[in-house]
């Protein structure tokens, strides 16, 4: 039962709307209607509610604030904050430690927390007094689940309300499992386990994360809040990435190739040794099997040197890089490939410049912590270990050495690099993608059917089921696909038998007759959600072992190009052509483009983040703009999206924008004579204007022009016209 609220749940919901936001946290307005939607929420009876904020927008930030409005109102007498793994209970604990809230009080001076620490269980029970337990879902498992007789099991009215930290974690389909979370022994028992844990309790569920995904929402419910990462960009919280470097290398492009007959060197997984043996059939292997189930050491180290020599990235460089490997070994090769690279171009370096930090690591969260604090390690390579929840700045190179099939993990490894790091003078990042990782996951809108072939992939009629429009395709598919199932079923090794039970949740023979039941709407969403069984059924090579072994190619790669990701591959004066064929064919359709040609001075905050929405669908974005124009001008000019706009419709000259800026704000200042307080007010929103592109009426009564400079009110009386008006002339200014 319970504990006994010293008031009703209408006293703390009018006592929270009295509340304000004053806290030392300073929070951002975007932040502040987050907390205000949950609240609603919870005043209307819901039981749970789904926020989506990008990774680096502040997630955690605004969790701690809601929590602490919650415990102080007394809506809430104790909060769980969940999370799926140790290294973010334990960052979460620290955040609830350190952050000071009012007066200069951390969280903790004003509530108990029972948080997890190293070496601590993370599964006993709190004490009556404190208000925020923070917990693994691994820890609550074993405790609500499979509770030994020594543990007292948690009721279900032992919380008020539950917080799930990164709560998309659960349905990642590609990701290492750590050998904690093999006690779930396959995804779907994971997800499970998962939900019972969350649903067991008797309390409000929120939802917390940057990328929600199918699943998430059968739990949560669709987001009651959304702050996306082109929101984030606009208002000029997050760095924004450069168009995509994509390395091409000869064996990437072409694939690997085995004659019949020819002689193949195999490394036995399960006993460890290197066996040679000839094919029987032809083998082949594409970018996306490199380092998974054929070893290319020459792939690796041609990408790590050019990497290095041209001077992409750099170990003596304050900015940091992420190297996202295939695996714990292919790591420990990625590194020392990467040591070979930088000692034969830029001398002697230092053994800690380049580390591996995945969950074989000796002390991951120690490393974790270096590599967020300290110079070294300057280049970290990983798994998946630094996927989610990692908050490292310094971050501005990403390197993809592997591919992933999940958009949600995907996109949690871009998220790694989102965040601003002024001290090192971040501007953007960088994605180096030597697997075509970026392309092969953009959304495709439409598929060309697929000719049926008597030798066609599992993965190709997973394909055809999963996108084409065609029930007559779809369910010819489906056929083969069985009747290829029937075949294969019988030659499978032991670890593909296993891995397929894994990925299904049966073996074959049941999985068939229940696809052969199952309506084709039915079939299409299953693979979906299931990607990988194609990819396993594919593999030709089996080991008489049973452990599927993996080939050791001795093939010589070597760097063939290197290219920028313009939309469908484009080159960047076809790309800007596009741009500008696009701006002209829709300046009458879609109203953004309309004002931004006649009358960019009425141009809102809102208005402008509909039209990135738009050019985003459309493939471009300021970045990839400014990184053409300048490959085709030799010009480097940093505009924003407005001046490419103007300058595909009217042919106006591209100007930097920070200088068109200064020059509209020294035409001001030089009109007339100006009290100080009324420069600092221009000053404020120039530089505002510098980071965000638009200030618009509702920014002058909020943000720095509230909390420093008193907000609408003040100005009125400090200018003398309305602020509206002078900023009117402002803009007016800035595009004359």
């Amino acid at each position: 039962m319970k504990a006994y609220l010293k008031q009703t749940p209408q006293q703390a919901d009018q006592k929270l709307d009295e509340m304000n936001f004053g806290y030392d946290l300073k929070l951002r307005d975007y932040q502040v209607d987050a907390i205000k939607v949950i609240e609603s929420t919870i005043q209307k009876g819901e039981s749970k509610a789904l926020v989506a904020m990008a990774t680096g927008t502040g997630k955690t930030k605004t969790c701690i604030a809601l929590v602490y409005r919650l415990l102080k109102s007394e809506r809430f007498r104790r909060i769980l904050f969940l999370v799926d793994r140790s290294a973010l209970g334990i960052q979460a604990t620290d955040d609830f430690s350190e952050v000071r809230m009012e007066n200069l009080q951390t969280f903790a001076d004003t509530f108990d927390i029972m948080g997890m620490q190293i070496n601590k269980p993370a599964g006993k029970k709190p004490e009556d007094e404190t208000k925020v337990h923070v917990a693994t879902v691994q820890g609550l498992v074993k405790r609500i689940l499979y509770p030994s007789d020594n543990e007292n099991k948690p009721g279900v009215g032992q919380y008020d309300c539950i917080v799930v930290d990164e709560c998309h974690r659960g349905y990642l389909l590609d990701r290492e499992l750590s050998d904690t979370e093999i006690e779930f022994r396959d995804q779907k028992d994971y997800q499970s386990k998962y939900r019972a844990v969350i649903e067991y309790f008797d309390a409000f569920k929120i939802g917390l994360t940057a990328t929600p995904a199918l699943h998430t929402t059968d739990i949560f419910g669709e987001p009651v809040y959304i702050y996306s990462y082109t929101d984030a960009v606009i208002d000029g919280y997050l760095t924004d990435h450069l168009p995509p470097i994509r390395i091409h290398t000869k064996l990437a492009e072409q694939g690997i190739h085995y004659e019949v007959n020819e002689e193949v060197k195999v490394y036995d997984v399960q006993n460890s040794h290197i066996e040679t043996f000839n094919t029987p059939d032809e083998l082949d292997f594409d970018v996306a099997q490199f380092n998974r189930n054929v070893i290319s050491s020459s792939f690796t180290e041609e990408v790590t040197k050019w990497l290095i020599e041209s001077d992409s990235i750099n170990p003596y460089s304050p900015t940091k890089t992420l190297v996202f490997c295939v695996t714990d070994k292919h790591a420990d090769q990625v590194v020392e490939a990467f040591k070979k690279a930088c000692e034969n171009y830029h001398g002697e370096i230092e053994d800690d410049a380049i580390q591996k930090i995945t969950g074989a690591s000796d002390k991951p969260l120690e490393k974790i912590k270096r590599f967020k604090n300290d110079r070294l390690p300057n280049i970290a390579v990983t798994v998946d270990l630094l996927t989610t929840g990692i908050d490292v700045p310094a971050i501005c190179n990403l390197v993809f050495l592997r591919r992933v099939n999940s958009r949600i993990l995907f996109e949690q490894m871009l998220g790694r690099a989102t965040r601003r790091c002024d001290e090192i003078g971040k501007e953007t990042f960088r994605i180096y993608d030597a697997v075509d990782i970026y392309k092969q996951l953009e959304k495709v809108n439409s598929m060309k059917p697929v000719v049926t072939k008597v030798d066609i992939t599992f993965s190709a009629l997973a394909q055809e089921m999963t996108q084409s429009s065609s029930p007559e395709l779809q369910q010819l598919a489906k056929n083969q696909f069985l009747a290829k199932l029937q075949s294969k079923k019988r030659h499978l090794s032991d670890l593909q038998a296993s891995n397929f039970e894994r990925i299904v949740g049966k073996p074959p023979q049941e999985f068939a007759q229940e696809l052969k039941a199952m309506k084709l709407e039915d079939v299409a969403q299953w693979f979906t959600n299931h990607p990988e069984l194609g990819e396993l059924l594919d593999l030709k090579i089996t080991g008489g072992s049973g452990t599927a072994p993996i080939v050791l190619s001795d093939h010589q790669d070597e760097i063939i190009d290197i290219s920028h990701g313009y939309g469908d591959n484009l080159k960047p004066e076809d790309y800007l052509k596009s741009f500008s064929d696009f701006v002209n064919a829709n300046s009458n359709r879609l109203v953004g483009i309309q004002t931004v040609i006649q009358r960019p001075w009425e141009l809102t905050r809102q208005s402008l983040k509909e039209l990135a929405f738009e050019l985003e669908k459309n493939k471009f974005r300021e970045q990839a703009l400014c990184t053409a124009w300048n490959e085709v001008k030799n010009e480097e000019i940093a505009a924003r999206i407005i001046g490419f706009i103007r300058q595909a419709a009217i042919g106006e000259a591209l100007i930097p924008f920070e200088a068109r800026v200064d020059q509209a704000l020294e035409k001001i200042l030089a009109d007339q004579e100006w009290k100080t307080p009324q420069k600092q007010w221009l000053q404020a929103i120039a530089k505002q204007m510098k980071a965000t592109t638009i200030v618009d009426d509702i920014a002058l009564d909020s943000g720095v022009f509230k909390q420093q400079l008193g907000g609408i009110k003040r100005a009125n009386k400090l200018f003398d016209k309305p602020i509206t008006e002078v900023l009117l002339d402002f803009n007016r200014q800035l595009w004359a």
